[in-house]
């Protein structure tokens, strides 16, 4: 597979900088990623970021970047006693730049992340209680993608329709259940939860099928019923 040999370089590189641990989570994790259309969601955790440090990583994954598959890799890069809520150094969408480790990627890691090298997620990373998750997700919704919804040329690429939807089903059962469920997982309940049908299939047919035409009005389709949904999700455990 592409993505291990991928994953191969890219643990090889990282070899010179000693790295404590390195952990997959997100599809790669979970058991639902589809090559060449999951990202690779990686956290490495290296004894110290000096200056040299960055420049050194910069050039590594500059040095990927023949690799296919090379612009799906999100790494973050912590310290054994960061603190994985502040932001910190990841490279994404080919550069390098700041977020923070969110408390679902931490349950996510304490729950089914992989090791690919190291230490595991429980010696490094303190546990997330179910209140900081609700809230976090919470945040997530009210802060983030509705205020998004007003933006509509958004809406009109796939990724964000997908991860609208998929997201915020997630959300739903992450508040009423306090689970973590997978993308395909979300596909499957969204239409209970009144998400319009099309849109679910497109999205369906570009994950895990062959892509067809762009559903028509799928960006009004999508916004029309993700402002009230959201809406009624905050509100109940705001």
């Amino acid at each position: 597979m592409q993505t291990e040999v991928l994953l191969d370089r890219f643990l090889t590189g990282l070899a010179p900088l000693d790295p404590v641990a390195v952990w997959a989570h997100g599809s790669l994790a979970g058991g639902d990623y589809q090559e060449g259309r999951s990202d690779l969601d990686l956290i490495v955790v290296l004894p110290s970021l000096t200056p040299r440090t960055v420049w050194r990583l910069a050039k590594a994954h500059a040095r990927l970047r023949a690799e296919p598959l090379s612009g799906q890799l999100h790494c973050t890069y912590l310290t054994p006693s960061a603190d994985p809520g502040r932001r910190h150094l990841t490279w994404a969408y080919e550069e390098l730049f700041k977020r923070p480790v969110t408390a679902v990627t931490q349950r996510e890691l304490h729950s089914f992340g992989r090791v690919l090298l190291g230490k595991p997620p429980a010696e490094l990373l303190p546990p997330v209680s179910d209140r900081e998750l609700t809230d976090f997700v919470v945040r997530d919704q009210r802060d983030f993608w509705r205020p998004a919804l007003g933006n509509a040329p958004l809406w009109t690429r796939d990724v964000w329709v997908d991860l609208g939807l998929l997201t915020f089903a997630r959300a739903s059962v992450t508040l009423r259940e306090g689970r973590l469920i997978s993308k395909r997982e979300a596909l499957e309940l969204l239409p209970g939860l009144g998400a319009p049908v099309e849109v679910v299939e497109d999205i369906r047919r570009r994950r895990y099928g062959e892509p067809g035409p762009a559903v028509e009005n799928r960006t009004a389709l999508t916004r029309g019923y993700l402002g009230p949904a959201i809406d009624e999700l905050v509100a109940a455990y705001d």
